[in-house]
């Protein structure tokens, strides 16, 4: 039984009643959750607040979910929401991320780049990538940043990624290829690439 079946069983669970069920269901994307959340929102008492605030959203709305669509697409979608409403509800926009951690790097095809390094050097320009990638980041517009995110930091298929922004499999493709093609023309100079090279 696949992670989908697994999700919908305990979701048809809680459905009828089992309260348990949902727990476990938190107990399985709450730090996902929370890391998805902290590429919108820096602050780790807000990341708290709003991953609990989505928990109980979901909860909530449960009853009307039909399992169209993996139950963590579903989730997701309501984690952004939530941290949207919530920087917009402060006139806040929301930050990209500061640093990349290892398992960030992992995601990026070129992310043996941000790796293996070890002289001070390398570490220098491991941090200049960096931080080009997120101020690249930064420029996006929104649904560029949060399909590159979604993409290659939190793995999601298009298909997914789809749903979880209500647009078709195409747009999606489309945002990816551009929001790579904004962050590698900042990486060129840097990695010294060439022009047709996108990472």
């Amino acid at each position: 039984m696949g992670q989908r079946e697994v999700d919908h069983g305990l979701v048809e669970r809680v459905q009828q009643g089992d309260k348990k069920a949902f727990g476990l269901l938190v107990e399985k994307y709450q730090h996902k959750l929370g890391r998805l959340i902290s590429r919108f929102i820096p602050d780790a008492s807000e990341i708290e607040d709003i991953t609990q605030e989505t928990f109980i959203r979901a909860y909530r709305a449960l009853s009307t979910f039909r399992n169209e669509s993996a139950f963590y697409t579903w989730l997701y979608r309501i984690g952004i929401n939530t941290a949207k409403n919530y920087l917009a509800a402060r006139n806040r926009r929301a930050p990209t991320v500061t640093e990349f951690d290892a398992e960030d790097a992992e995601g990026f095809e070129s992310g043996n780049l941000l790796r293996s390094y070890s002289t001070p050097e390398t570490e220098l320009m491991s941090k200049q990538v960096m931080q080009t990638v997120n101020a690249a980041m930064e420029k996006l517009p929104e649904d560029l940043r949060t399909a590159i995110t979604l993409r290659e930091i939190e793995g999601m298929t298009y298909e997914d990624i789809a749903q979880m922004m209500n647009c078709p499999v195409g747009t999606v493709r489309s945002r990816i290829y551009r929001a790579r093609e904004v962050i590698a023309n900042e990486l060129r100079p840097i990695l010294d690439t060439h022009k047709k090279k996108r990472w």
